[in-house]
């Protein structure tokens, strides 16, 4: 049994999904809105995300946009946007697969099987992280020190979570360029170093006395910020 939640603003579509997977043997949870789905995804991260990209409030394209920055669930995009144009979109925001509507319910859920036979090994990792004065909540990427938000770019935002969720470990920087994603396009070594300065100067660690993000000189980086817990 997996952990499926499926995201879809049509209430009727929303019910035949949840219903056909429910089926199947999964423990289903729903979602029909962009921030919902944030929420759903970050507090109680599931093992696979079934999203329709049209949603009230905002393209859904956002909720897989989001996931991408502190997760590898696999997510399979069902949608009535038949477009190759949708179809690139999705797969270079980081979709693992793309379904049109009216779909046949045998290929979609072989298609969900093998999503989930992909999916990386389940790593927990709290929703809120909270280091003296600054505060990261993760499913909706939002940073904060002293009640202030600290606006970090895309390939920001990754970084820190990356650095967060390593648990204190040491990331070198050729697995953090390899991880490290900017809308599917890999970041060059080059480049790291220049984050990594920006992501310290906006979360107020200095680099000669850090109290979030050490360099490892010659071997990587490590978050050595109080160890995460729930807020």
């Amino acid at each position: 049994m997996a952990r499926v939640l499926v995201v879809d603003g049509d209430g009727p579509a929303r019910r035949v999904l949840t219903a056909l997977i429910e089926h199947d043997g999964h423990l289903v949870r729903d979602a029909a809105t962009v921030e919902e789905a944030v929420v759903l995804s970050g507090h109680d991260l599931p093992d696979l995300v079934v999203l329709e990209p049209a949603l009230p409030g905002g393209d859904g394209l956002r909720v897989l946009e989001r996931l991408r920055s502190f997760s590898d669930v696999p997510v399979v995009v069902v949608s009535r946007r038949a477009g190759t144009r949708d179809k690139v979109a999705a797969l270079d925001a980081g979709a693992d697969d793309y379904v049109v509507k009216p779909f046949d319910d045998d290929e979609l859920l072989a298609r969900l099987r093998v999503a989930l036979r992909r999916r990386p090994p389940a790593v927990a990792g709290p929703a809120t992280v909270v280091v003296g004065d600054l505060e990261f909540d993760r499913a909706r990427g939002r940073v904060t020190r002293s009640g202030t938000v600290v606006h970090l770019t895309a390939t920001e935002l990754r970084l820190l979570d990356l650095l967060v969720g390593s648990d204190g470990g040491l990331l070198s920087p050729a697995e953090v360029t390899k991880r490290l994603r900017a809308r599917g396009r890999p970041i060059h070594a080059a480049s790291l170093r220049v984050f990594v300065a920006q992501l310290r100067r906006k979360l107020g660690d200095d680099a000669t006395d850090p109290r979030l993000i050490r360099t490892e000189h010659g071997l990587g980086y490590r978050w050595i910020g109080t160890t995460p817990a729930d807020a």
